[in-house]
């Protein structure tokens, strides 16, 4: 049983690991490929957000968010596949984070061809999220269950 969770740990956190290492090969000097598209995207949703809440969001440099996914993506995908918590909870953070900035289904007609895959992605990254959720449940029932069985020492 250990084995078998050992490699479903593993498999799902190759996702996050294989992207994480592929940004990481893709980021030169200029943050490679995912500093232009997440750029624009970065500065639609600061707009958004300023508009909806009334604060103004600091001038954020996207080279340094490409650089917190490769940590996070990295760092919370090795530590998931060791059953880490903590893993867990910056895979976490990555998803509730920068899921609704790539995949932003929201600025577009529902007509539109991107709004039909943008929310695909959305929907399948919402699906990885609660995985994890469910993850970090079931580790946290386990460890409940294991202090309620604290053996009782025997008296006389």
């Amino acid at each position: 049983m250990g084995f078998t969770l050992f490699v479903g740990r593993l498999l799902f956190a190759s996702l996050f690991i294989l992207s994480a290492h592929q940004l990481y090969n893709e980021y030169g000097t200029d943050g490679g490929p995912a500093v232009k598209i997440l750029e624009p995207k970065l500065n639609v949703f600061t707009k958004l957000i300023a508009s909806k809440v009334g604060i103004q969001v600091p001038e954020i440099d996207t080279k340094h968010v490409v650089q917190a996914v490769i940590v996070l993506k990295g760092f919370g995908g090795v530590g998931f596949v060791f059953g880490s918590y903590a893993g867990a909870l910056l895979l976490i953070l990555h998803q509730l984070v920068f899921t609704p900035i790539l995949y932003d289904f929201y600025n577009y007609d529902v007509e539109d061809v991107e709004f039909g895959q943008l929310f695909t992605k959305f929907t399948q990254n919402m699906a990885l999220l609660g995985a994890l959720l469910f993850f970090i449940g079931m580790k946290h029932s386990i460890s409940l269950r294991q202090r309620r069985k604290v053996p009782k020492t025997k008296t006389g």
